[in-house]
């Protein structure tokens, strides 16, 4: 064997042990890259075709025009996006209200039923939200005959099940984050005549900031986006979210109008990107820091 064939042979064992043990890595990265940003790139494409449909906008990025987003003053299109941000906030800070209270309440207290809450908490929380529908309908038909703020087509109804429906996992996230602060903390502040509420208040609540956000996040994420329940809740036009809204503008096949709904999507990730980019420092920590103590 020549001098030349050995180090040719090591350099191409070398090669193949590299693509073997990191190289496959890169690949398999840049697949998942195009197939997560593809979609994005396709919707502001679609949203600059002025055209409206899904087979005149196959060809990126050929078409250069405004006048979808023009359009969308011309629908009720920022009545829908004012209800869903009216909906969304109010329904992240009463989540965070309702769970941080449960949960402190089952981290820090111990009281007859306390297991068998816990258990409700989480067997409820296995059955699908589907099933729901018809009792969540039928019971809101019902209040609205008695207090009609709290019947159908309100927006506060929609609210109340989107705090009813969140709080059982969301009191299971921020109990296992609150089992991580010491209660010693308590304690302490007890000792110096602090009573529940200013512990819970002024203690607890700034050192579980970052649960806070999570779930924050987390339930501003969902009731922005859900459809089904708000179709069922909203009736009338002026009470529609987005999701419920521009569902109508594609919900026909023969008057589809997918640049308007393209149009519509991108400005409608702009709020859950600036609270994601705002939240970003907290989400690690939230989602981790509680699955390691329960």
């Amino acid at each position: 064997m020549s001098a030349d064939t050995v180090p040719a042979s090591r350099t191409s064992a070398r090669r193949k042990r590299w693509f073997l043990e990191v190289g496959w890595k890169y690949i398999l990265a840049v697949f998942i890259l195009f197939y997560a940003v593809f979609p994005l790139i396709y919707i502001v494409s679609a949203s600059l075709n002025p055209n409206g449909s899904l087979a005149a906008s196959n060809s990126l990025f050929t078409v250069f025009s405004l006048d979808n987003f023009k359009a969308l003053g011309e629908t009720s299109y920022w009545t829908w996006y004012a209800n869903t941000l009216i909906v969304g906030g109010s329904a992240a800070i009463g989540t965070v209200l309702m769970g941080a209270c449960a949960a402190y309440a089952f981290s820090r207290f111990r009281f007859t039923g306390r297991r068998v809450g816990l258990t409700t908490l989480l067997i409820v929380q296995m059955f699908p939200q589907a099933l729901a529908f018809v009792a969540i309908f039928l019971m809101l038909l019902a209040i609205g005959e008695v207090f009609p703020v709290l019947g159908l087509n309100s927006k506060l109804s929609l609210i109340c099940v989107y705090l009813g429906g969140a709080l059982g996992v969301n009191t299971f996230l921020m109990y296992g984050f609150f089992n991580t602060i010491p209660i010693e903390i308590d304690e302490s502040a007890k000792i110096d005549g602090a009573s529940h509420a200013q512990i819970f208040w002024r203690l607890i609540m700034p050192l579980v900031t970052p649960i806070l956000a999570v779930v924050a996040l987390l339930a501003f994420i969902s009731s922005f986006g859900d459809y089904i329940i708000s179709k069922i809740i909203l009736v009338s036009e002026d009470n529609w979210t987005l999701a419920v809204g521009m569902y109508q503008w594609v919900s026909n096949q023969l008057t589809s109008r997918w640049g308007l709904f393209a149009a519509g999507a991108l400005l409608a990730a702009v709020p859950v990107l600036v609270l994601f980019l705002t939240l970003q420092r907290y989400i690690v920590g939230g989602l981790t820091a509680g699955s390691v103590k329960g």
